[in-house]
Order: structure tokens, then C-alpha cells, then sequence
């Protein structure tokens, strides 16, 4: 979605994406199971509805903010943490900027959960195994219990943030044309 789109975007609308944005990533603050996160859907749903300066930096924002809110400030540990949502948010953009099917939407999902798993636990294997093969292939496998609670979460707030997006947008007749 190019800047003038959002232009062109009923201000209800654009406030409304916001708000469902704060409310989510306010949700990672409160007490939850360990990686049932919201900031993959978020990124999601940002890149798929925002334009792309935007999408990218919203989880990113989303998670620096609680990261330092929370007091955890491990950031080198963290760049390919923050590069794997960055990467939902790309993915949001090329599979449900233009349409957003329920097949498309379980695709991001999977594609999504499936990169963050990828490129984090690579920071995983960096840190904390020791850096052969047999410690590579250790740290994906004690990973898989993780990769199941991030497939969860983003599910959950994916549903979660679009049905909420496209049941308001369903009463409000000047966004229609999104």
C-alpha cells in the first residue's frame, strides 16, 4: 500500500488498524505461555495492511518497547529475534496485502512461524550450543516444543486481529473499498 493509500484511507479505518496494533502489542506485557506471543500476527497484519515503512517497523517497535519495559535487554541475542519478525511483516505483504483467504491467511501463518523458528534459534545455536553439527541439530530439536507455542500464538492473534479487522470493516460501508 503506497502513502497515498493511506491517504486515501477513512481515518476510522486507519485508527482502527492502530488501536487493534497498541492492543495486541500490550498483550505480549501481560502474564502468558512462553512464546504464545502476538508479535508474529502482528507483523502480519501490519505488512498486510499498512505501507511497508510502516509494517516493518511495527512489530519491531512492539517488541523493543515491551523488551525494555520488561528489562530484557539481551540485543545482540536479539537481532535475528527482531530479524525473524521483520520477516513476518514481509510476509504479510506479499501473501495478504491484496487478498487475505483463509488459505492464505494459514499459509502466512505457517510461513511465517517457520522463518521466526528458523532464524532465532539460529541465535539459539550461537549462544548457548556448541557450534558443531551435532549441536546445530540439538538446538532445532529442543526447539520443536517452542515452534509449536509460536505456531499457536500467531494463529490465535492472527485470527484475533484480522476477524476483528474485517467484522468492523463489514459495518463500516465507506471502507469497502480495502
Amino acid at each position: 500500500m503506497p502513502m497515498t493509500a493511506i491517504k486515501q484511507m477513512e481515518r476510522s479505518q486507519l485508527l482502527t488498524i492502530v488501536a487493534l496494533i497498541v492492543v495486541v502489542a500490550a498483550m505480549r506485557l501481560l502474564p502468558h505461555p512462553m512464546n504464545v506471543t502476538p508479535i508474529g500476527a502482528l507483523g502480519l497484519f501490519a505488512g498486510a495492511l499498512l505501507p511497508s515503512r510502516m509494517a516493518w517497523l511495527l512489530p519491531i517497535a512492539a517488541l523493543l518497547l515491551s523488551d525494555m519495559l520488561t528489562g530484557f535487554y539481551a540485543l545482540p541475542a536479539m537481532a535475528l529475534v527482531y530479524l525473524g519478525f521483520y520477516c513476518s511483516a514481509v510476509i504479510g505483504r506479499v501473501w495478504l496485502a491484496r487478498e487475505r483467504t483463509p488459505g492464505r491467511l494459514v499459509g502466512a501463518v505457517l510461513a511465517s512461524a517457520s522463518v521466526f523458528f528458523v532464524i532465532s534459534n539460529l541465535s539459539a545455536w550461537l549462544m548457548y550450543y556448541p557450534r558443531t553439527l551435532e549441536g546445530f541439530v540439538q538446538c532445532y530439536i529442543s526447539a520443536i516444543p517452542f515452534f509449536g507455542r509460536s505456531l499457536f500464538g500467531d494463529a490465535l492473534y492472527t485470527i484475533l486481529l484480522f476477524g476483528t479487522y474485517e467484522f468492523v470493516r463489514r459495518y463500516q460501508p465507506r471502507w469497502q473499498t480495502t
